[in-house]
């Protein structure tokens, strides 16, 4: 550990190969948390590479639950979090969108750290029972194309590094990770970043590991599309900057996307989109999303044919029987 810091400190790189023995070294309780708050300091100053987090993301792969999804190709919609904007779950209800739409769906995702409701506090809102057992995975993605992953079930190896993460309130290179690491290794991604540096990062590691993908960022800080100003999106195809009305969608306020302040509340809103009887602006922010996941998958349509899918989804009500079959089977 000694002569990684150092090198480190010296703004060196590490490779792939180092970075991920790096990381099963502190997975298996090699250094203390001293040292590896050392380490998760340092690159939080310095910034992470991307050959540092391709090996980061496959040292804990290679400890995960695995499950195998591989023969529904499906995506993953998920955002980095810690935007601070506490808004409602909105890539989890756009994944049940995407799903009414016809497309596999293989959420990751954990409890809110900076806002009232994450994923699993949403799902467990609903009653649904977590599992990382291949079997009800795959009955649930045969009966609904959705699946949900609680990421605590599946990579066991953060545990070893909860105490540090804790001590030190800080976002740190596992905040990075927890986007890269769906255990199924889905064959598609949309993934919303809080800052453009972030983006040109997760858009060269989907690159090199060859998966179809969307970054997107709203301008004010989002991570995901909010409507709430100009956005942005980087694919291997393209890179462009949006105006909402260039989609036919009107701006949002801020204000309108709020979680509210409790699990509960932000479950209430959650179902009202699904219900097609949200506002204009919840419903318009969970379309676009989905939106831009679907031509993730099908780059070859149009982001209007894209739009035209989404609102098809939830406008038929496909949306609403997707969740309430995932309910019924996951419950």
């Amino acid at each position: 550990m000694k002569q990684i810091l150092s090198r480190l400190f010296n703004h060196e790189e590490l490779t792939s190969e180092e970075a991920r023995t790096l990381l099963l070294n502190i997975t298996t309780g090699r250094y203390n948390e001293t040292q590896i708050a050392s380490l998760l300091t340092v690159f939080q100053m310095r910034g992470i590479k991307v050959d540092e987090l391709i090996g980061f993301r496959e040292a804990l792969l290679s400890t995960r639950v695995p499950v195998d999804l591989s023969a529904y190709r499906p995506i993953d919609i998920v955002g980095t979090g810690g935007d601070g904007k506490n808004t409602f779950n909105i890539s989890t209800c756009a994944c049940f969108v995407v799903a009414g739409a016809g497309y596999k769906v293989a959420k990751h995702g954990n409890y809110g750290a900076t806002s009232i409701s994450g994923a699993s506090n949403v799902m467990e809102q609903h009653g649904v029972k977590f599992t990382n057992e291949q079997d009800r995975l795959v009955q649930s993605m045969e009966a609904c194309g959705m699946v949900y992953m609680h990421a605590p079930l599946f990579n066991p190896a953060m545990k070893s590094v909860a105490g540090v993460r804790k001590a030190l309130q800080v976002r740190t290179i596992f905040n990075l990770l927890g986007p890269l690491v769906n255990p199924c290794k889905p064959a598609y991604q949309l993934l919303g970043v809080a800052d453009l540096p972030q983006m040109r990062l997760y858009t060269n590691v989907f690159q090199r590991l060859g998966i179809g993908f969307a970054v997107v960022n709203n301008l004010d800080g989002y991570d995901e599309i909010s409507l709430t100003d100009q956005f942005k999106v980087m694919t291997n195809r393209y890179e462009t900057i949006y105006k909402p009305s260039e989609l036919g969608f009107s701006l949002a306020r801020q204000e309108e996307l709020s979680g509210g302040n409790s699990p509960e509340e932000a479950a209430r809103i959650f179902d009202r989109v699904l219900m097609n009887e949200a506002t204009r602006a919840q419903t318009d922010c969970v379309l676009i999303n989905a939106s831009f996941a679907i031509q993730a998958i099908e780059p070859d349509k149009s982001i209007e044919e894209c739009v035209a899918a989404s609102r098809e989804s939830l406008e038929s009500g496909r949306a609403l029987q997707t969740f309430k079959k995932f309910i019924e089977i996951n419950s």
